[in-house]
């Protein structure tokens, strides 16, 4: 059995993480969320508040001093966020490593790849009108740097701003719009990915023959066309095996069956299931 000795007081009042917004109230907890979401902090972590509440609310004046110089002589957020995990001592020495390598190579990315990164995170976690919002939001900055002849990334940064803006829009159903997402990405950067992805958004808001007409004017893509049926024919035989797609089917069979209540009542459980995952993915 592993025992874990708590490093510190546990604050009466919670120190709110910037960039993450999450409340901790102790040491380990403020290690746990540095940790799972180490490619998430940026500069803002250090800072003196945070020190304040090390010092003041957890107690651990030694470690509070031993920051300081980090946060006013400029010091690297790697050494910072390393230096408190082998402080509290509840991970070893190879993980609070790991931890600072993902912090030095984010490092070198700009402010946008930095944000983008984190919008990503959300489209992961499904949250994904805050995704759209804030893809929004990345575009218009990406413009107001363009006219103001400032550098910028990698142009296939802005395709990735794109294209993932089109999987959270595909995440809400709404294809017409992703498909326009994924155009708009794939004629920033020809990505041959991109194109897939708008034929596929295409594919799911097209009838059948609306489709075969639309790829037919699009014959120099055909190469993309056939291999996106053949794509589609291979996750369709995967879904059949899947034991959601096993449900729905029985439920199909036993529709017109005796047990009828069983049946309303599983559909209700479903369709609220349903509803309970989209209000997640549209909430902020």
């Amino acid at each position: 059995m592993r025992v874990s000795v708590c490093v510190g007081d546990y604050a009466k009042t919670p120190y709110c993480i910037p960039g993450l917004e999450m409340n901790v109230y102790c040491m380990e907890e403020l290690c746990y969320c540095m940790k799972e979401n180490a490619f998430l902090l940026d500069m803002s972590l250090m800072n003196d508040g945070l020190l304040h509440w090390i010092d003041q609310e957890c107690g651990l004046k030694e470690l509070a001093r031993a920051l300081h110089p980090l946060v006013h002589r400029q010091g690297s957020l790697s050494a910072f966020v390393g230096m408190v995990l082998k402080f509290t001592g509840i991970y070893t020495d190879a993980e609070a490593m790991e931890v600072e390598q993902v912090l030095k190579q984010g490092a070198g990315l700009s402010r946008i790849e930095k944000r983008k990164s984190q919008v990503d995170y959300l489209v992961k976690k499904k949250k994904y009108l805050s995704a759209i919002r804030e893809y929004d939001n990345l575009t218009v900055k990406w413009r107001e740097l363009e006219e103001k002849g400032e550098p910028l990334p990698a142009v296939s940064c802005l395709s990735s701003i794109l294209h993932n803006k089109g999987v959270a829009l595909a995440g809400l159903m709404l294809y017409d719009r992703a498909a326009d997402c994924f155009l708009a990405a794939y004629e920033t950067d020809q990505d041959p990915n991109c194109y897939r992805d708008f034929l596929a958004a295409k594919r799911m808001t097209l009838t059948e023959e609306e489709y075969v007409a639309f790829a037919a004017g699009r014959a120099e893509n055909y190469g993309h066309t056939l291999e996106l049926e053949k794509e589609l024919e291979l996750l369709l035989g995967e879904w059949e095996q899947q034991p959601e797609y096993l449900l729905l089917n029985n439920r199909r069979l036993r529709r017109g069956g005796i047990d009828r209540q069983s049946y309303y009542e599983e559909g209700d459980r479903l369709i609220q299931a349903l509803k309970d995952s989209y209000r997640s993915s549209v909430s902020n």
